[in-house]
């Protein structure tokens, strides 16, 4: 970026306009950044490091007009009213304050394939692969492509529209596990959805003048090269959409998709992937899981993460309802923990965000009746499908529908059941705030965070993984992260049930070279009381081809005891992948269905032998030399262990 740099080193002489009389209103203080009319918003409240970064994205992206959010309601209906104007979003009447919008159909998920993370040397970034072998833990690009990237995008890009300044904070904001950011886009639909998701608006900015430290965010939905917008109401440009990350700079540039994690940049490409990078410079973890809080019948309360590939039922675990009795379990978060020690060791986690983005299809009242209490006010619905009565409607809510509603789908058109496809698109979303959650912890905002007595990993796994175990030790807990495999999920442009390597659920979220993300992960033993780590299996298949566990509420059952193990009850089995409920000790009371434990619990041979010569050809073609070899050895006494069934 040598214009950017050059800019930048005059930004920083001072070249903020600022006319002689500067007019108030109601809509704030009305000046000019580099000839820019500020139509909404005071500069004089920005740091000079902010006026900076923003001086140079008005250089770059030449918009129209500087709008500075203050994330007030004035300001959000006001932005809200726009949308409808411009067809991007449409009112539900049927739900307050509930909107519906529709993406370009060639807009509908996270891109991981053009998603690059920037560093001076490709090791800092991703492992080196088996030679011939197509690396799958990232992609990097150099200083110097993504300068050409930029250039090849931006200038220009924001003609014609306003270019929104969103300051947000990841954490409750001043809390010492917090970070700041600074969101530059020229889409009010992400300004919306940021200020559900992240704390935004004039109180971060007076968090910025205590300490000046922030990472730079630009967004653009992008002009295509020919400059024909396909559709007005969703602007995107998908054939050069590029989401970049530099971590030495703490800097995000997205452009060309409006769309969820590729445009509401708190979220996968901060909370993960750059924060991955400044919690590994200062000793934490951020990592994508959730956080729920636990309480049993006698009043005792613990903490735990989780952490599954999306579409693994993070959020209905974090808002579960439990089918035991006298227990209750309370939401922290449902996708992403920031972890780290505390003065006394312990290890305590906050939820950086402020709201939830779920995926909406398989929501329902049967599978999380708490989300569904959620999300019918103050939401942005994303591609569900829209009903007659005003409402919305996706897979999963067939016995709340009505008799005689109709039903339009995600791409506007009619829709019944007989036509074979589906109503909405599987990656649609709901975007609400967390503090609508009828079970939300009262310790959800502590500026110090929760402690941390259990870690939870786990995906879809159809055959051979059984319910629960735990690890041996912390090492064996960090290989069973670094092992993790899962079916693919429709969050990305993954195609297909494949069980794909999903290591810590991380694989598209790595900040830095995932080697290097191991080592930091064992390292935390030595920083601290680490929990207990424990893998979970919600969805093994029986012979039949039905799943074995009835799972939602009843996964409470699987809490219980792991509690039972973070308070050193001596209720577990050792077996060849680690410790299983001894017999009898997993409380099945009261359940209506039948499971087959024995079934549930069997370790096939064949399956684990080529579980492991799986985990190995991965692990050497895909890390190699940058893997620890602790991590290595834990797959070899696996192996041996297996051997001996």
């Amino acid at each position: 970026m040598p214009e950017l740099i050059e800019q930048s080193k005059l930004i920083s002489n001072g070249s903020l306009l600022l006319p002689n009389k500067a007019k108030e209103d109601n809509c704030g203080l009305y000046v000019h950044i580099r000839g820019t009319n500020v139509s909404y918003g005071s500069v004089n409240r920005l740091t000079s490091g902010v006026k900076a970064f923003v001086e140079e994205a008005v250089a770059l992206c030449q918009p129209d007009q500087v709008h500075i959010c203050d994330g007030s309601e004035m300001e959000n209906k006001m932005l809200l009213k726009l949308m409808v104007e411009k067809g991007t979003i449409m009112p539900l009447p049927k739900y307050e304050n509930c909107w519906l919008a529709r993406t370009n159909p060639s807009d509908v998920a996270r891109v991981e394939s053009k998603t690059f993370i920037c560093t001076e040397k490709k090791e800092e970034a991703i492992p080196t692969p088996q030679e011939g072998v197509k690396g799958t833990l990232g992609n990097w690009i150099s200083v110097a492509d993504m300068e050409k990237a930029i250039q090849d995008r931006f200038p220009g890009c924001m003609k014609g529209r306003t270019m929104y300044v969103v300051p947000f904070s990841m954490g409750p904001v001043g809390s010492p596990l917090s970070k700041i950011g600074i969101e530059i886009t020229d889409s009010p639909y992400v300004v919306a959805s940021m200020r559900i998701m992240t704390r935004m608006g004039s109180v971060v900015l007076d968090q910025l003048q205590k300490k000046e430290e922030f990472v730079r965010a630009l967004h653009s939905v992008g002009t295509p090269a020919d400059g024909v917008i396909e559709r007005s109401s969703w602007p995107c440009d998908p054939e050069r959409t590029i989401i970049l990350h530099k971590p030495a700079d703490n800097l995000i540039v997205s452009y060309g998709s409006g769309y969820g994690g590729n445009s509401l940049l708190g979220k996968k490409c901060f909370a993960l992937r750059i924060g991955s990078t400044i919690a590994k410079r200062e000793g934490w973890l951020a990592e994508h899981m959730l956080i729920l809080g636990i309480t049993d019948p006698k009043g005792n309360k613990k903490y735990i993460t989780a952490a599954f590939p999306s579409a693994c039922g993070k959020t209905n675990l974090a808002m579960l309802n439990p089918s035991l009795p006298g227990y209750k379990v309370e939401c922290v978060g449902d996708d992403i923990a920031w972890m780290k020690f505390d003065k006394n060791g312990v290890l305590r986690a906050i939820n950086p965000e402020n709201g939830f983005f779920g995926v909406a299809p398989g929501t329902s009242m049967e599978t999380n009746p708490i989300a569904m209490k959620t999300v019918f006010e103050n939401t942005i619905f994303t591609n569900v499908a829209l009903t007659s009565d005003g409402g919305v409607y996706w897979e999963g809510m067939e016995s709340s529908l009505e008799d005689g509603v109709e039903i339009t789908d995600w791409l506007g058109n009619p829709w019944t059941k007989e036509s074979g496809k589906p109503a909405a698109h599987p990656n649609s979303r709901f975007c609400t705030p967390a503090n609508q959650c009828p079970m939300i912890d009262t310790a959800w905002e502590d500026p110090a965070g929760v402690p941390i007595s259990a870690i939870l990993f786990g995906g879809r796994r159809p055959a051979g993984v059984p319910l629960i175990y735990e690890a041996c030790n912390w090492t064996h807990g960090v290989f069973m992260g670094a092992a993790m495999r899962s079916e693919a999920t429709a969050a990305a442009e993954h195609k297909g049930k494949v069980i794909m390597h999903d290591s810590f659920a991380m694989r598209p979220f790595f900040g830095y070279n995932f080697g290097h993300y191991v080592q930091h992960w064992l390292s935390m033993e030595s920083r601290g009381q680490v929990p207990k780590i424990f893998h979970v299996n919600w969805f093994r298949k029986g012979t039949n081809g039905k799943f074995m566990w009835p799972g939602y509420g009843e996964n409470v059952r699987v809490l219980e005891w792991i509690l039972r193990r973070v308070n050193g009850e001596e209720c577990y089995a050792e077996s060849a992948i680690g410790r299983i409920p001894a017999e009898g000790e997993l409380n099945l009371k009261g359940m209506s269905d039948k499971v087959d434990m024995e079934e549930l619990f069997s370790l096939p041979k064949d399956f684990w032998m080529q579980e492991v010569e799986d985990i190995r050809k991965y692990f050497n073609s895909q890390v190699g030399k940058d893997l620890p070899p602790e991590i290595l050895h834990e797959l070899e006494k696996l192996k041996q262990r297996i051997a001996a069934l």
